[in-house]
């Protein structure tokens, strides 16, 4: 039996597969090694993976996550999965990686995650051979939920929306100044906090104000990670549950940019279920 992971800062999809046919679909919250200790991801493991997986025989694993693009982070959660899988083969990627091959399987282009966080690569069919570098939601990560929601409540404190807005942000969330300062300066994961602002975005994207928020969060998307791939002639793809709820917006900020995008997916698994099925097909 083969199981792979889809992991995010919000949310793990995990997959079984025996014999080539999918057996089950479990979920547990978002592992992410930048921000998590080997503990704390085995912890979440044990108490919502390992109950759902009794009684199989899981021989292999592919793990595919945020924050695992370098040696260390992989380990760290190679480390975990060893404590309860103790007898699987076990391969950590990044989900930058899993994306190009839920997208792209052999061929090449340009795969684009718009998720809690966000990034891109040029994908050569086998391998990653470029990536700008993400940076964060406070450095970069255009885009992405986080960086959508830090732009919004920073807008909503600064008096850039409405009145009415602002107030009904503050009520539907029940936020006020000093738990949203506590909540990104002080508590673990602000990313999963600001993120979780979108649906008021995407309910009100039809204000002015808010409509922009997500324009330029892409456009400069666009203009700071994919335009520096040579991306003509190149399939653009994304994955993501931004990309996916927002795909209006992005596809016309694409459009003026001169970008066609040839698929947009809310999660890669669909096509790591296809991507890992074919060596066990006769």
């Amino acid at each position: 039996m083969i199981l792979i992971a889809d992991s995010g800062s919000t949310k793990t999809d995990w997959c079984v597969l025996d014999n080539a046919v999918v057996l089950k679909h479990v979920y547990t919250k978002g592992i992410n090694p930048f921000y998590q200790t080997q503990e704390e991801i085995a912890i979440e493991i044990e108490i919502n993976l390992v109950p759902e997986l009794k009684d199989l025989n899981i021989q292999k694993i592919y793990f595919y996550g945020a924050g695992c693009s370098f040696p260390e982070k992989k380990q760290l959660v190679i480390s975990a999965l060893i404590s309860h899988f103790n007898k699987a083969d076990i391969e950590v990627e990044s989900d930058l990686l899993g994306a190009a091959r839920a997208l792209f399987a052999s061929n090449d282009g340009i795969a684009c995650i718009l998720g809690t966080g966000s990034n891109s690569c040029f994908y050569n069919g086998t391998e990653i051979v470029e990536n700008v570098s993400p940076l964060g939601f406070i450095l970069g990560d255009e885009g992405s939920g986080a960086v959508l929601g830090k732009t919004l409540i920073a807008d909503c404190l600064k008096n850039q929306l409405t009145p009415k807005l602002k107030d009904k942000l503050l009520s539907d969330y029940k936020l006020t100044p000093a738990i949203i300062l506590d909540n990104v300066y002080k508590q673990a994961f602000p990313n999963r906090f600001l993120a979780k602002l979108t649906p008021f975005i995407l309910e009100h994207i039809d204000e002015p104000s808010i409509f922009n928020i997500v324009y330029d969060s892409f456009d400069a998307f666009f203009v700071r990670n994919v335009m520096q791939y040579d991306f003509e002639n190149k399939k653009v793809g994304f994955v993501g549950s931004i990309a996916f709820h927002f795909r209006d917006t992005l596809e016309i900020v694409a459009s003026e940019r001169g970008i066609a995008i040839s698929e947009i997916v809310q999660s890669p698994m669909n096509g790591l279920v296809e991507y890992h099925k074919r060596p066990l097909i006769p």
